[in-house]
């Protein structure tokens, strides 16, 4: 799914969902023991899409742009509800576009496929 010239892909799926407004998340290394760290991908939801919603489906958008998010988590914090007390912001940016988006993530040193759904683990159990 990538050409030389373009750098890793996008796998189709992920891609489909970003479109459609679903955001991705990743795991990557904290900051030190007793820390979880995420980077997050989150579409940028327009009023065009609080339409759709309403009329019971969603609307894809190839120009989107995308919230990039990048936080470091006291580890024990994390399951609870106070999830995000002690949590540091290690960076942020906003991409416009498909492209810019897998540039950024590429600066990141980050590649589409390591996301996952929010929701999605690499346990099968």
């Amino acid at each position: 799914m990538s050409t030389p010239d373009d750098g890793p892909g996008w796998p189709t799926e992920k891609l489909n969902a970003l479109r459609l407004g679903q955001p991705l998340t990743v795991e990557v290394p904290a900051s030190g023991p007793r820390r979880r760290a995420f980077v997050t991908i989150c579409p940028v939801i327009t009023p065009a899409d609080r339409q759709a919603h309403h009329e019971g489906w969603k609307r894809a958008d190839h120009a989107r742009e995308y919230r990039l998010t990048h936080w470091d988590y006291d580890a024990d914090q994390i399951d609870g509800f106070d999830y995000d007390i002690g949590a540091v912001l290690v960076q942020g940016a906003t991409a416009t576009g498909e492209a810019e988006l897998t540039a950024m993530l590429q600066a990141w040193n980050l590649r589409p496929d390591q996301f996952l759904y929010p929701w999605q683990t690499d346990d099968p159990t």
